[in-house]
């Protein structure tokens, strides 16, 4: 079973705060399953946009994961605000989180990338 977007968003913030970092929920959606974009600041002022992954990025067995695709890779702010003005016409139930992070490491599951096989969520770490 998949977390609601709701509370995967506030455990995101509430980890990368953890960290000693800074994040906000920018945008809320539907509470229950809207889809779930980050937006990382870096100090030069450009941003990383990460997007929910396409299905073909899943495995079998990931029915209840989260996983996402670097949609923009250190793109000027503007880049980003349009790309998720696109998104939010497409899809108006969208959840933003904006983070100011150096590392999104640990924090969420990047499609792709080797994941750790830690036997639970990434958010959910002991």
């Amino acid at each position: 079973m998949r977390l609601k977007t709701e509370i995967f968003a506030a455990a995101l913030v509430r980890n990368v705060f953890a960290r000693g970092d800074f994040a906000a929920i920018e945008r809320k959606g539907a509470a229950e399953g809207g889809a779930l974009f980050i937006r990382q600041s870096w100090r030069d002022g450009s941003e990383t946009l990460y997007a929910p992954a396409p299905q073909s990025f899943f495995d079998a067995d990931d029915s209840g994961s989260r996983l996402f695709e670097r949609r923009l890779d250190r793109q000027p702010r503007e880049a980003v605000s349009d790309a998720l003005a696109r998104e939010i016409r497409f899809d108006p139930d969208l959840w933003i989180v904006a983070l100011e992070t150096e590392a999104i490491d640990g924090l969420v599951q990047i499609g792709g990338e080797e994941r750790e096989d830690d036997g639970g969520h990434p958010l959910f770490r002991r």
